[in-house]
């Protein structure tokens, strides 16, 4: 792993940092147990990289580390840091945070921040009292001298109010969040362009179609693809319900260490057969909820009011095939 950042670590520029942001985040992401060298490189070249990305770029790193189950304190830290338009997915939804770091953060938050984490649905009854009292210190300082007896006197009314307040977000999260649509298998529009471009080497037009696919972001399909161990876009394919026989042509075209044969057949074929397809679903579908989550908070642009772009014609030919 450690040679794989090392890699990264040479100078980018423009787009290409954009790239490697998400480069880093993925490969971190295909650690099953990453050792402590794999978390201080990966903390040390995220920092580097993400300073150098664009926002879009950052909060789309953010929103796929808050899927993480392990983030490196030192970087769970720096992205608590970090402006509430980028941090806030993190703070809410992040299953790495321990309880200690989730405090440490509170000793410094922001009530922005503070509320984020106020919409986290596994509070401890020590981060309830944490947040009450960073409640009571933000309203402390706005009361004056006079006013300072009467405070104390509303105090417990207060607390039971942000209580109510906390369970109350907690209920109303799920609902707010605009789930995407639930996945639809290929159809044969999509299908046949991801042949045809991966046949003909047009690697630049593949992340568009998929994007479509998915009915997801473009950045989407391109940390997919970005995966060069072949598995992120091998799991795609299974929740897409592709056919076995276009998997292995568009896995081998894309990734040559996948055309190589074995002992029992190529190597596309048998990663392939690793993959349950239930668990490829619950995946993707988690990936496209996330991508979903960080697009409502983007302007809503002629870029991004749609998130298929200009391919939605694919889409339309797709169901009527």
């Amino acid at each position: 792993m450690g040679d794989r950042f090392r890699e990264l670590e040479r100078p980018q520029g423009g787009r290409q940092k954009d790239i490697v942001l998400m480069a880093t985040v993925t490969g971190f992401e295909s650690l099953a147990r990453p050792s402590r060298t794999d978390l201080k490189q990966f903390h040390d070249l995220f920092v580097a990289t993400y300073l150098a990305s664009s926002d879009e770029a950052r909060r789309q790193a953010v929103a796929a580390l808050s899927q993480c189950p392990v983030v490196p304190e030192p970087t769970a830290l720096f992205i608590a840091g970090q402006p509430i338009a980028v941090a806030a997915i993190f703070l809410t939804r992040s299953p790495a945070i321990s309880e200690r770091t989730l405090l440490e953060i509170l000793r410094t938050a922001s009530p922005a921040h503070a509320r984020a984490i106020e919409r986290r649905d596994n509070l401890t009854p020590k981060m309830i009292e944490s947040l009450v009292g960073l409640h009571q210190a933000h309203r402390s300082r706005a009361v004056g001298d006079d006013d300072r007896a009467r405070a104390e006197r509303s105090r417990q009314a207060r607390e039971e109010e942000l209580r109510d307040a906390i369970r109350a977000l907690a209920r109303a999260q799920a609902s707010q969040a605009e789930a995407p649509l639930p996945l639809a298998a290929i159809g044969d529009v999509h299908l046949a362009l991801i042949v045809r471009f991966a046949r003909a080497g047009e690697t630049g037009m593949i992340p568009v179609v998929l994007a479509d696919a998915l009915g997801a972001s473009q950045w989407l399909s391109e940390r997919i693809l970005l995966d060069l161990s072949g598995r992120q876009l091998a799991t795609t394919l299974v929740a897409l319900q592709v056919p076995d026989r276009d998997s292995k042509f568009v896995l081998a075209r894309l990734y040559p260490h996948l055309a190589a044969d074995d002992a029992t057949g190529s190597r596309a074929e048998a990663l392939l057969a690793e993959l349950e397809p239930a668990a490829c679903r619950e995946r993707v579908e988690s990936w496209r909820r996330a991508d979903a989550y960080t697009r409502q908070d983007l302007p809503r642009t002629a870029a991004n009011t749609d998130s298929r772009g200009t391919t939605g014609d694919w889409g339309r030919g797709s169901k009527s095939a």
